[in-house]
């Protein structure tokens, strides 16, 4: 082409849970059963709706209003239930003029990110969730920048590491917290949520806190909502329905801003977000028409217990499997529905392997792990050995080796086969 028409950031746009599935897909044209732990969703891995939720939004179904467009920014009635959800919690308070609807957090995050001058950096955790770590790299162009997250301190986030990074590197102008956390599991207790938001008023940046998590904590953490701790500095949090209902397929994803109207260049630049919404008309109605029915439901309180309830016995079955096995690091997750599985330090090299009796397959993933990162050498021999389809931790901007999985299967034969099965792949590769 006469000219080059590809963004500088173009390079960047990786998501390793769904680009696992490419190669996935080739094991399985050669007859492999593929068990799917790359992906977050709780309906695929067999969770049903409450047939009371599923109720409410077949009575939505049958009002022809649930087929027009919401406005620019939401259903108003939405988003006034979801400002008064906020104002409850105390600390910032904010007006229905301050929830914005995507369609779904993955639309968010592009236009969050997409419409930051070049410059202007976010500092992320590390392991980072794939959808704000491309995103980030993308629009400026380079590498993901990130904090540490520590496995020997429960995946709690490195503040030492984070001050210094945000004070010798003056182009980041926005921190992005995500918790409870994806990849870890991890939830941060409200201190170490008031030292993060100390540091970025000290440095006068803004503050993005994924959210969509919120509902699904089972330690009794002393954890908070941004909105509690973040006083006087701009920021937003990000929520959804996706994990919560769950519904995913609603693409359903709003953003709380805080203190705009304290800092004229972030309310130019919220206004900004608004107008490229305006481009677009509106975000998908019937699920936002949901919300205030369902979470303002007397049951949805009983519903979300025994979601946090299931989701906390998984996470103490997973961690009693894995904990068991020599050359990894497990944490019990705190929240959400994944496990990371970090491997010691120099425990991995290019030489290990899994038996694959298929020459067929064997010669697939031979061919394919030659210039791959360790961790995902170990993710596509097991691929090739037993169909499960996890996502290498490399994947996540960490220079940890390892992998995640999720807490998601519903049947609980096929569950603990599943994490017997990778267990004993792991000692069976660590020691071949």
């Amino acid at each position: 082409m006469r000219r080059s028409i590809l963004h500088d950031g173009s390079g960047q746009l990786t998501y390793e849970i769904r680009e696992i599935v490419a190669f996935a897909n080739k094991i399985k044209e050669l007859g492999v059963s593929i068990t799917w732990e790359n992906i977050g969703d709780p309906i695929k891995k067999g969770e049903k709706l409450p047939r009371w939720i599923k109720d409410i939004i077949i009575d939505l179904v049958e009002d022809d209003s649930s087929y027009s467009y919401s406005t620019t920014q939401g259903n108003p009635e939405t988003r006034r239930f979801l400002a008064d959800l906020v104002n409850e919690r105390g600390g910032c308070q904010i007006t229905e003029d301050e929830i914005i609807f995507f369609n779904g957090l993955g639309d968010a995050v592009g236009k969050i990110f997409g419409y930051l001058k070049r410059e202007a950096r976010v500092i992320g955790p590390s392991p980072a969730y794939s959808t704000h770590s491309s995103a980030e790299a993308a629009h400026s162009g380079y590498k993901h920048l990130t904090y540490k997250l520590d496995p020997d301190n429960n995946w709690m986030p490195d503040i030492e590491d984070l001050r210094n990074k945000v004070k010798y590197n003056d182009s980041i102008a926005g921190m992005l917290i995500i918790n409870p956390d994806n990849p870890t599991g991890a939830v941060y207790p409200r201190e170490v949520l008031e030292e993060m938001v100390a540091i970025a008023r000290e440095h006068r940046l803004f503050m993005i806190c994924d959210e969509i998590y919120a509902n699904i904590i089972y330690n009794g953490s002393d954890t908070a909502s941004l909105s509690e701790v973040i006083g006087d500095v701009p920021g937003m949090a990000l929520r959804g329905i996706s994990k919560e209902y769950p519904w995913p397929g609603a693409r359903c994803g709003w953003i709380e801003v805080f203190n705009q109207d304290k800092y004229p260049a972030f309310q130019t630049y919220i206004k900004t977000l608004i107008n490229a919404k305006m481009l677009e008309v509106s975000s998908t109605n019937l699920p936002q028409l949901s919300i205030p029915r369902v979470m303002g439901d007397p049951r949805y309180r009983d519903h979300l217990e025994q979601r946090k309830q299931m989701f906390r016995d998984r996470a103490r079955q997973a961690y009693e499997i894995f904990s068991t096995v020599d050359g990894i690091q497990v944490i019990k997750p705190q929240g959400a529905f994944y496990m990371t599985v970090v491997f010691d330090e120099e425990i991995l090299d290019n030489t290990q392997y899994l038996q694959i009796d298929d020459p067929r397959i064997r010669e697939l993933v031979e061919s394919n792990v030659l210039e791959v990162k360790l961790d995902k050498r170990f993710v596509y021999y097991l691929l090739g050995a037993t169909g499960i389809c996890v996502v290498p931790l490399s994947g996540f901007a960490s220079n940890r080796n390892g992998f995640r999985l999720t807490l998601l299967e519903n049947d609980p034969d096929t569950r603990t086969k599943t994490w017997n099965t990778i267990a004993a792949n792991i000692e069976s590769y660590l020691s071949s």
